[in-house]
């Protein structure tokens, strides 16, 4: 029984020993990685004595050669050491597009109702607006889905209206705004897509026999998407769904307005990305 208890309290103590060897080793390790440390002097900030118009040239330069990340450093170390003036200011919108094209969408928008709100009167602010709407927008294709096609419209169409959103609010505060007219060109696409969106679910209401719900997701298309390619099928989805619903004068009348209506239909037109959609507008320079 003493030999039990005595290799117990050896166990015991060497487990004890064991932990204290290594308390004193982590804190030999971390007082020599400071000790280390000190022996390298601190990193030395190359633009501490730039000046704004420094400072803004080298992240338009970064900008330009799609080192964005750089870019952005650079515009806001623009704005937290020269916060007035042109420079600072175009600096807040061009933060705002450097973070689009670096993949950060939430950080873009926040930069564009950043420099919306504190420069509602700005020579360049229907840009910011103009930019919200970009930002959101629908992605272009990537080559991945070039070679395997998938049809954009069946997706969520969240991204689309809420860039439909932003594109109209610029319309209707700045209706002469020299983007406007690419706004409405992204606009008739995004309704046409969102429009398009909607056909599909009433096609798989259809398919399921769920044909009340395929009538009012088609009649809903036919309301509110005047003038879409997705006109034509919706008022076909009202007539087969009224006919299997055995309700025939209302079939007769949807194909009335059907038949009223055919020459107007171009079932191709918008229906996806085309050239139509130019591509990023040149900046304008800060104004002195």
């Amino acid at each position: 029984m003493p030999q039990v208890l005595f290799q117990t309290l050896s166990l015991h103590q060497s487990r004890q020993f064991r932990l204290i060897l290594l308390v004193i080793f982590i804190s030999l390790f971390t007082s020599g990685c400071s000790t280390i440390k000190s022996w390298f002097p601190e990193e030395v900030d190359k633009t501490k004595s730039w000046s704004a118009s420094k400072l803004y040239a080298e992240a338009k330069a970064n900008l330009a050669e799609g080192e964005y990340k750089s870019a952005i450093e650079l515009y806001e170390k623009l704005e937290a050491r020269y916060p007035h003036g042109a420079y600072a200011q175009q600096a807040q919108l061009e933060t705002a597009y450097a973070y689009y094209k670096f993949s950060e969408p939430e950080s873009a928008i926040a930069a564009a109702d950043r420099f919306i709100k504190l420069h509602p009167r700005h020579g360049n602010v229907d840009y910011a607006y103009y930019l919200r709407g970009l930002i959101v927008f629908p992605a272009r294709k990537s080559i991945f889905e070039f070679i395997f096609p998938q049809d954009e419209s069946k997706r969520d169409p969240n991204s689309s209206l809420e860039s439909f959103n932003y594109f109209s609010e610029l319309i209707r505060k700045y209706p002469n705004s020299k983007y406007t007219k690419d706004a409405l060109m992204r606009m008739r696409y995004l309704r046409n897509k969102v429009a398009k969106h909607e056909l599909h679910v009433a096609k798989y209401y259809m398919e399921r026999g769920a044909y009340i719900a395929a009538v009012d997701r088609a009649s809903y298309v036919v309301e509110h998407y005047q003038q879409t390619p997705a006109i034509s099928e919706s008022l076909l989805i009202m007539i087969s769904a009224y006919q299997k619903l055995d309700q025939p004068r209302l079939a007769q009348d949807a194909q009335r307005v059907y038949n009223l209506n055919a020459h107007k239909f171009h079932e191709s037109v918008f229906y996806e990305e085309e050239g139509v959609i130019p591509g990023i507008p040149d900046w304008m320079k800060p104004q002195e």
